[in-house]
């Protein structure tokens, strides 16, 4: 059954995809400045130091030159467009940190209860909550087809096989917990689902981790489900220190 959100939930969504499409765009510009620099033979510059202007004004060519009056104009609005970028970044950074704010002397959000877990920044806690976890799920199984990491099964005759995961879902909300789940095996070692991913990649020799690292996605989605709905904690999981 399709449930479509609610229009408050549906615009809380927007302050996280539109830092994701700010960060892209920063992304473009720098490698820009950086493909117009290395063709003059500069290859040292960072476009995102602080000091990112007193620098390009001392910029030489390779051979020793002084830039040349259009790409030096060029790369100057350049510059300028990653000023306005890093300011609205900033702007929705702020938003994103009250959403995911600890409550004080009141009931905590879902998606502050996130951050308490160690190896979950405010990127992850609001990606999470605003695509998918502020929803209602009555089991594990419309939870993982929500996020499309569920298996697709296949069957000829008397040969019965799954495909992979089914990607029918939200595509934010299953590459989050597919990055999530890296950062869980680096911060959460002693965890049971970590622990269970190593167990599961030695038995294999170390070829699937790609397939195993999908598998805890789907096993750490549910688990975070129900760590904010229930209040279930992970097994073997570290919460970060006050």
């Amino acid at each position: 059954m399709v449930r479509p959100p609610k229009p408050e939930d549906e615009d809380r969504r927007r302050n996280s995809r539109e830092r994701a499409t700010l960060i892209a765009e920063r992304v473009k510009i720098v490698n820009r400045i950086k493909g117009l620099l290395f063709t003059q033979g500069i290859f040292d510059f960072v476009p995102l130091r602080k000091d990112r202007r007193q620098r390009f004004e001392k910029l030489k060519t390779g051979d020793g030159r002084q830039l040349s009056l259009h790409l030096n104009a060029e790369i100057g609005r350049l510059l300028d467009r990653i000023e306005l970028l890093l300011t609205q970044i900033k702007a929705v950074e702020v938003t994103r940190d009250a959403l995911v704010a600890p409550a004080k002397g009141g009931i905590e959000s879902r998606a502050a209860m996130l951050m308490h877990l160690k190896g979950v920044g405010p990127d992850f806690a609001e990606v999470l909550y605003s695509e998918g976890l502020y929803r209602h799920f009555d089991n594990r199984r419309q939870l993982a087809s929500y996020a499309g990491l569920t298996p697709t099964p296949w069957q000829s005759g008397s040969v019965s096989r799954d495909q992979g995961v089914s990607k029918t879902g939200n595509p934010r909300l299953r590459t989050t917990m597919v990055q999530l789940s890296w950062f869980w095996l680096l911060h959460q070692p002693q965890s049971a689902l970590a622990q269970w991913f190593q167990e599961r990649v030695k038995l294999d020799g170390g070829r699937r981790r790609k397939t195993a690292i999908i598998a805890l996605a789907r096993k750490l989605l549910i688990a975070l489900w129900k760590y904010i709905q229930f209040g279930v904690v992970i097994e073997g999981a570290m919460m970060k220190t006050s």
